[in-house]
């Protein structure tokens, strides 16, 4: 099994419009509206001089920290992450080392018990066929006995009928 992370070094950040923090688009919006109504124009026109000039004030470097910040922060949660997959994957690796093992040990625990029955089932087998052999030798002796014993009556009954008449 594949192991994967997060790689976030093909990230991109595109430039976006810097928004002070705290303040989302539609608030600035509503303000520039505002200031637009009261006649003293756009705010971002207000700010777009600093931007022209080419000086970064205190905003845009304070700006420029914190996506810094959240860039670091990203990197380290993506780490962590990674990190945290590398463990889980340690971890799955040695539980399946372990199982392998104990399943192999049980299997053989059960083969060898499994021999032990086939043992013990052949020794009662071989004592019945054993003792088979032996009533099958009695009876083949019992035979021939009554074989002689016919044939003694027999040899009786023709003495007794062949016997003159006097």
């Amino acid at each position: 099994m594949e192991r994967q992370g997060v790689d976030m070094s093909y990230v991109e950040y595109k430039d976006q419009e810097p928004q002070p923090l705290g303040e989302s688009k539609e608030q600035q919006q509503g303000e520039e509206s505002r200031e637009q109504e009261a006649g003293r124009g756009p705010a971002s026109a207000n700010r777009q001089p600093m931007m022209l000039e080419g000086k970064s004030g205190p905003y845009f470097s304070s700006l420029d920290s914190s996506i810094e910040i959240l860039k670091k922060r990203a990197q380290e949660l993506i780490d962590n992450i990674n990190e945290s997959r590398q463990k889980d994957h340690a971890l799955m690796t040695n539980f399946r080392d372990s199982l392998k093992i104990k399943v192999s040990d049980l299997t053989e625990k059960l083969e060898e018990r499994m021999y032990q029955l086939y043992n013990h089932h052949n020794k009662i087998i071989q004592e019945k066929l054993q003792e088979f052999t032996q009533k099958m030798a009695k009876i083949s002796h019992l035979e021939t006995e009554l074989k002689q014993v016919c044939h003694t009556v027999e040899t009786v009954y023709k003495d007794l009928c062949v016997q003159p008449e006097v």
